[in-house]
């Protein structure tokens, strides 16, 4: 039994990290907007990032096991960097762009500027802020570590 479980800890360790992530963001968004939400379970972007609790998971998990100067350690380190990277960055970007298209649109419609289309608003909540990453980061650090230690 514990071999199955050493075998499938690289897929269970970031799938966990990845759905206690989303989890935190539903409760965050209760806290805050004092309402459950569960759209957030399945939504992209906020705190904290599940794309990095996952990808942070998976390195973590990978490096315990079959050590930090294994070739494919560095291939999920140099993944995982990619991943991080996007989620702050190019999917931030597409999000602030979204956030002004939501206002600029309404204004060009409302003015008569542009012929009347059927709007509906972007989603800009598509990326992550370097805190909600690093959150993530440590989110999934923390399970793979804990199943790591948990399996010895």
């Amino acid at each position: 039994m514990a071999q199955y479980l050493n075998v499938h800890i690289f897929i269970f360790a970031p799938l966990i990290a990845w759905a206690l992530a989303q989890g935190l963001k539903t409760l965050f968004c209760l806290l805050s907007e004092k309402r459950v939400n569960v759209a957030r379970l399945f939504d992209t972007g906020g705190m904290p990032s599940s794309h990095c609790a996952a990808v942070t998971a998976l390195v973590t998990v990978l490096g315990y096991k079959i050590g930090t100067t294994n070739p494919l350690f560095a291939t999920a380190v140099l993944f995982g960097t990619i991943v991080v990277y996007d989620a702050t960055n190019l999917r931030r970007a597409a999000g602030d762009q979204a956030q002004l298209l939501n206002r600029v649109i309404p204004d060009l419609l409302s003015g008569k500027m542009v012929k009347p289309f059927d709007y509906k608003a972007l989603r800009d909540m598509l990326g992550h802020s370097w805190l909600e990453a690093l959150v993530g980061c440590g989110v999934g650090y923390l399970i793979a570590f804990g199943m790591v230690m948990g399996l010895r």
